[in-house]
């Protein structure tokens, strides 16, 4: 497999790690799908605080961890921690950080309320993988997002990391989804706080009206394909995917733990993206 193309996927949600949901499922089966199918895969997601570590069996990987990333202008240590998915012979990493993942609830306080601090914890997961992925020596060929916490992503990929030898040829798939945190807002500085490397205040106009909806079409603008993963996307998205004049857009599929065929046809949307291998002479 020296030479089969890579997968990158960048999840919000995997299963048995979350609850069972649509991006849940495909979280846990496409990556497996797609090993399946010849290619080389890594997958992340953060490392929320309700998941059971002694029962997921996670466990730290020194050799990556130990770097420090500046968010807000705190430094703050990143944690990467693996754990198996023995039946599918897939590991997952997870991106970690006392002050950013250690709470019990996810995106919500005890009364419903969304942390003050999330617009910073998915710049740092965002960070957190592709500063991960280049310590891996790990050069992917397709940077599979999904789920909002990965909508921070792109932007950074295509602007501060493009010419990076390990990102430059990578192209970027996201599947969008009707998440209850499109509706979510930021905090005013959210553009300050995003800033890094090349990025400019002009590459994030989009979050001058700083909210979840905005920043999906940030990660639509600095995407090379389009997976719809619902029947009825937020009209919003809807007529921002429509605006992009040739981004390639795959329609919604039925999934499920018993689904297959949308494994195949992402993995065939992947090779649309992809440069045939050289013929052995």
């Amino acid at each position: 497999m020296r030479n089969s193309k890579k997968v990158l996927f960048v999840n919000s949600e995997i299963f048995p790690y979350m609850p069972e949901t649509p991006m849940s499922i495909v979280g846990r089966y496409l990556p497996q799908g797609t090993q399946e199918s010849g290619k080389q895969i890594r997958s992340f997601m953060p490392r929320y605080g309700c998941i059971n570590e002694r029962r997921n069996q996670l466990h730290e990987v020194i050799r990556l961890s130990g770097m420090n990333i500046v968010v807000n202008n705190i430094d703050r240590p990143l944690v990467i921690k693996v754990s198996s998915i023995s039946s599918a012979r897939m590991q997952v990493y997870f991106i970690d950080n006392e002050d950013y993942f250690h709470r019990k609830q996810i995106w919500k306080d005890d009364e419903g309320n969304y942390f003050a601090d999330n617009d910073e914890r998915g710049i740092f997961f965002a960070r957190g993988v592709l500063e991960t992925v280049k310590k891996l020596r790990w050069k992917p060929d397709i940077v599979h997002c999904q789920g909002w916490v990965s909508h921070f992503l792109p932007v950074y990929l295509k602007k501060v990391y493009k010419n990076d030898p390990i990102f430059a040829d990578s192209k970027i798939v996201l599947s969008l989804y009707n998440e209850e945190e499109l509706d979510m807002k930021f905090s005013d500085d959210i553009k300050t706080k995003y800033l890094y490397g090349a990025l400019k205040e002009e590459d994030l106009e989009l979050l001058t009206e700083p909210n979840g909806i905005n920043l999906a079409k940030l990660a639509i603008k600095h995407s090379d394909g389009i997976i719809l993963g619902t029947d009825s996307l937020h009209p919003e998205l809807e007529s921002y995917i429509g605006s992009r004049k040739g981004l390639p857009v795959l329609q919604p599929m039925t999934i499920g733990v018993e689904e297959t065929e949308y494994i195949t046809e992402y993995n065939r949307f992947y090779d649309t993206f992809l440069t045939p291998e050289p013929a052995n002479e």
